[in-house]
């Protein structure tokens, strides 16, 4: 849905100087075991489903949000996949915002909805391989998309 009010706030103060933004993202799989992603139209390139973590929000309350706002899909969190942040998480906006995100990435099973988003910035979702999967905007470990890691977490560079 956009910036939320508390966002837009804190821009207001900083600009856009760095900020550190805890975030959430989710790995959706379909039955053909592809994973799915989505392109937003401000120039950022292809993500996961991901977004901000309101404030009063748990992680898992924000995945659900933002997974239904930008897909459609109203999903189920099922395992805490890994934690992200530090500088090789920092990203700059089109518009000049700069963050450090600090991403809780789950993995998600799908409850029910159709493909189509309800917020504005999604001009496209596709579900890809994980072999075939397009360049993301943030580095997340190529392992992750693996099925074969999928009783692992994956913590400071390396599979617990």
């Amino acid at each position: 849905m956009g910036m939320s009010d508390y966002y837009k706030n804190i821009r207001e103060k900083v600009s856009n100087e760095l900020i550190f933004m805890p975030s959430v993202a989710g790995i959706v799989r379909n039955d053909r075991d592809e994973i799915l992603f989505q392109k937003k139209g401000n120039g950022e390139g292809w993500s996961l489903p991901a977004g901000a973590i309101e404030p009063g929000e748990t992680p898992a309350e924000a995945l659900v949000r933002e997974v239904l706002e930008e897909t459609g899909l109203v999903v189920t969190p099922t395992k805490l996949a890994g934690v992200f942040g530090g500088r090789n998480y920092r990203y700059t906006y089109p518009n000049g915002h700069k963050v450090e995100y600090n991403v809780f990435l789950f993995e998600c099973e799908v409850q029910s909805g159709n493909l189509n988003p309800i917020d504005l910035e999604t001009v496209e979702l596709h579900y890809f391989k994980a072999e075939n999967m397009p360049k993301l905007a943030l580095p997340y470990p190529e392992q992750l998309f693996i099925k074969n890691n999928e009783n692992a977490s994956y913590f400071d560079g390396q599979f617990f």
